[in-house]
C-alpha cells in the first residue's frame, strides 16, 4: 500500500465509498444524500488543505483522508483532518496507516496540534483508533448527532498536542 497526495484522477476511486459511507449516515455529519459535485468540493480541498488516498499496488483506491486548518487566522496553527475506509479495505490497517500519515504529514506542515471536532460516539472503532494514535477526549456535545439506528449519540472533541 502507497499513501500519496490524491489527484483528481483519484476521485472515480474515493466516490463510492465516500458515498457509501456518507449515505449510511453513521459516522459523517455531512448530509446523507450529497451529491457527486458537493461532495469532491468539500472532499478535495484547495491549499492550505491537503488530500491524501491510499491506494494498492495496482492503483485501486483504499482510503483517503483530508487535512485542513480546523480555523481561519489565530486559529490556523491546529489541523483538522477527516478519514474514510473503503468498506472492502477495512481491517487491513488502511485507516491507522492514513492516521499515521497525517500526522506526521501536519507536523511537517507546522501545525502545533490536531483537533477532530465531530467523532460520533458511536463510532467505538475510530475512536479507539484515535485513542491508540495519542487523542484524548477534550469535549462532548450530549446528543449532538442523530444516527439512524441509535438515536441521538454524543459527538466527541478529540485533540492532540503535536
Amino acid at each position: 500500500m502507497e499513501i500519496r497526495f490524491a489527484t483528481a484522477d483519484d476521485w472515480p476511486g474515493i466516490w463510492p465509498f465516500l458515498r457509501e459511507i456518507v449515505s449510511a449516515g453513521e459516522t459523517y455529519t455531512w448530509p446523507r444524500d450529497v451529491d457527486e459535485a458537493r461532495a469532491r468540493q468539500m472532499w478535495l480541498v484547495p491549499p492550505p488543505g491537503r488530500t491524501v488516498v491510499a491506494v494498492d499496488p495496482d492503483g485501486t483506491v483504499l482510503g483517503s483522508a483530508k487535512l485542513t486548518p480546523n480555523q481561519l487566522g489565530p486559529g490556523d496553527h491546529v489541523a483538522n483532518a477527516s478519514f474514510m475506509v473503503a468498506g472492502r479495505a477495512a481491517g487491513r490497517g488502511i485507516g491507522r496507516a492514513l492516521g499515521m500519515s497525517v500526522l506526521d504529514l501536519a507536523r511537517a506542515d507546522g501545525y502545533r496540534a490536531m483537533q477532530f471536532n465531530a467523532v460520533v460516539a458511536s463510532n467505538t472503532r475510530a475512536v479507539g483508533l484515535w485513542r491508540s494514535l495519542g487523542f484524548e477526549v477534550v469535549g462532548r456535545i450530549p446528543a449532538g448527532f442523530h444516527h439512524p439506528s441509535e438515536g441521538y449519540v454524543d459527538l466527541l472533541v478529540m485533540y492532540q498536542r503535536l
